[in-house]
């Protein structure tokens, strides 16, 4: 019996593609358990709530097993298919992305473990949360827009993105602000604003790892990689403007 070697190597394309989907849902389910610690962070430090703390350091490493199983498969990707022009950018955006969860993932995990230690202590002064909460708003809604970018392809979305980083960077200056001036009030409380001080400060670091994301969508579809330039410069560059 002839085999039709277009038939076969239809089968392998298919196969292919379906691979590199598969991967991509990876990525996605690992973009939602990310949001997930995110959130229950958050609201960890909002409630003072010890345990949902304590699970968000326990769950991390569920982030962690999933960014290496990923790895793998993209590992062999390369090595079995060796993909080149636009199947090699999905590949490339994916292994960075991945590293991007993950430690989107480790700054959920210090934000679940200061608010473990601070309900400890007690219930926190609603003036300390304000800023940390409205930073937090922010930056759930960048991490989800991020992975919607990514789950779409939508280069326009993961430009808003990018734009929003500006707004959480001034928000994390003014709560910096603010959380100095209660310290200097009250010295008894520095080692509580502190705390609050790291989480403002991961939570700003989540908005950073978001952004990079999304430069990395840029780079997918468009082909131009746009880390390390001005907003304006990356708006041109997306539209296909150098």
């Amino acid at each position: 019996m002839e085999v039709d070697p277009g038939h076969i190597g239809g089968h392998i394309m298919r196969q292919y593609d379906e691979d590199l989907e598969t991967i991509r849902a990876k990525v996605l389910k690992m973009g939602g358990l990310v949001e997930e610690l995110v959130r229950e962070a958050l609201q960890a430090l909002r409630d003072s709530d010890y345990e949902l703390g304590e699970k968000v350091v326990r769950d991390d490493h569920r982030v962690n097993s999933m960014e290496v199983s990923i790895d793998e498969d993209c590992q062999s990707i390369i090595a079995l298919r060796q993909p080149k022009a636009g199947d090699l950018r999905m590949v490339i955006a994916i292994i960075k992305t991945i590293t991007d969860l993950e430690r989107i993932g480790d700054e959920a995990e210090k934000i679940g473990r200061m608010s473990s230690r601070l309900a400890r202590n007690g219930t926190v002064s609603r003036k300390y949360l304000s800023g940390v909460m409205t930073m937090g708003a922010a930056v759930q809604s960048m991490v989800r827009e991020s992975l919607d970018a990514f789950a779409r392809l939508d280069v326009e979305e993961a430009l808003r993105v990018v734009r929003s980083d500006e707004h959480v960077d001034e928000q994390y200056e003014a709560t910096l602000r603010s959380l100095m001036t209660y310290m200097m009030e009250d010295p008894r409380e520095i080692s509580k604003v502190m705390d609050m001080i790291w989480c403002a400060r991961a939570l700003e670091r989540i908005g950073d790892h978001a952004k990079n994301i999304c430069e990395y969508i840029i780079f997918l579809v468009k082909g131009k990689d746009v880390r390390h330039t001005s907003f304006e410069q990356m708006e041109q560059r997306a539209h296909g403007v150098d």
